[in-house]
């Protein structure tokens, strides 16, 4: 299972900063997510930047056991 990460708004909608992600690709462990966080958090996952093992991510990317992924909503601030 991957590390999912979650950060700011993403992390409020899951009610968790961090949770092991069953699948084979980005694309399983962010479904999973969101079968598992509900509509809220899939509403926002739109809008997010997904690294693994700090770089960007595409969704077919494969992902096993010591890979990171992270869920990193817009940042805005002033």
């Amino acid at each position: 299972m991957a590390r999912l990460r979650l950060f700011g708004p993403a992390r409020s909608a899951a009610g968790i900063g961090e949770a092991s992600a069953p699948g084979e690709t980005v694309g399983d462990v962010l479904a999973w997510a969101c079968d598992r966080f509900g509509a809220d958090f899939a509403e926002l996952l739109g809008q997010c930047r997904i690294w693994v093992n700090g770089e960007p991510a595409e969704r077919e990317w494969p992902v096993a056991g010591h890979d990171e992924v992270a869920v990193i909503p817009p940042v805005s601030g002033g």
